[in-house]
């Protein structure tokens, strides 16, 4: 997609740092399946690009991919190609010869924040969605970014109303939570962080506090997804404070000191890519942290202890 001059548009009006934490929960509870177009317009490496001029004016569309027999994506066309093809006088030419061939994509399991920070970032009108086998699954645009918003907050605002009909103000007694982590299951991640936080909607807990727990949450699944062999996230909510405890039967951290460093990551190429791995995961949940203990040793996995107090008088510094 690097050839395709980016259009003339607004950046979507939505932060995936700073947005309302209602707004901040479903662009990470969604993932980008659940928001993408899965029926796409495509052509192959042999048609012309007069057929795929005909296919953009036919559907109302200023990019087509171009995919391989078994679904591969191979290279776009943007209309920004097809001009340049009238222009020069290849529009008679096949595809294979005048596509796009490096093509910035998103993966279909990829949480919804991705498609976000990438329209933003490159500012073109689409990104092809490929699945783990890098075959095409959809188109997402902006447009389809805001509109399933719309959608999905007007049943969290018919959900809370439910709540708030129900009577239920106020914490509650003690509640406890398990969730389970996979290896490199990035579909399921962030499910952990999703249920506490909704848990301590419900109890009307001050959306500050619900913030810090969601990151610390949301870092130690993220943590266990990428660098462990699998675990579980426990969470207790009692009248005066959250806690979570994450343990792993991952390799063992070597050096704890020197894993609490902002940066440091052991995080492969490929997890790196989907942009997750940057190494502020234990850094980010010890600073909204107001107790934090890890225990690890190698071999034996990974166990981290993180406290948030309900009534705590100072608000730490969010990330």
């Amino acid at each position: 997609m690097s050839g395709e001059a980016p259009p003339a548009k607004e950046d979507i009006p939505i932060s995936t740092v700073d947005s309302p934490s209602a707004v901040l929960e479903l662009i990470y509870q969604l993932k980008i399946k659940d928001v993408m177009v899965g029926a796409v317009v495509t052509a192959k490496k042999t048609d012309t690009m007069r057929h795929i001029q005909a296919l953009m004016r036919e559907n109302y569309i200023t990019g087509v991919p171009i995919v391989e027999e078994d679904r591969r994506l191979a290279g776009i066309v943007s209309m920004d190609d097809i001009v340049t093809a009238l222009d020069k006088g290849f529009i008679e030419r096949p595809a294979e010869e005048r596509m796009t061939r490096n093509v910035i994509v998103l993966e279909d399991d990829m949480p919804l924040s991705f498609a976000i920070s990438y329209l933003n970032k490159y500012r073109y009108g689409r990104f092809p969605v490929v699945n783990k086998n890098k075959e095409l699954m959809g188109i997402i645009t902006s447009k389809d970014v805001i509109g399933t918003l719309l959608v999905e907050m007007n049943r969290e605002v018919l959900r809370l109303e439910k709540i708030n009909q129900s009577g239920m103000t106020g914490p509650s007694a003690n509640s406890e939570m398990e969730f389970t982590t996979v290896r490199y299951d990035f579909e399921i991640a962030g499910r952990a962080s999703t249920g506490i936080k909704k848990a301590l909607k419900a109890r009307n807990v001050d959306p500050k506090i619900i913030r810090r727990v969601a990151i610390a949450s949301y870092e130690l699944e993220i943590n266990q997804v990428v660098h462990s062999n699998g675990g579980l996230i426990q969470c207790s909510i009692q009248p005066d404070k959250v806690t979570i405890i994450a343990a792993d039967t991952g390799p063992g951290i070597a050096d704890v000191n020197q894993a609490l460093q902002e940066g440091f990551s052991t995080a492969n190429e490929w997890v790196r890519s989907l942009g997750f791995g940057a190494g502020m995961g234990l850094a980010n949940t010890k600073r909204v942290s107001d107790e934090f203990t890890i225990h690890s040793a190698l071999g034996s996995g990974t166990r981290v202890r993180s406290t948030v107090f309900l009534n705590s008088p100072t608000i730490k510094e969010e990330t």
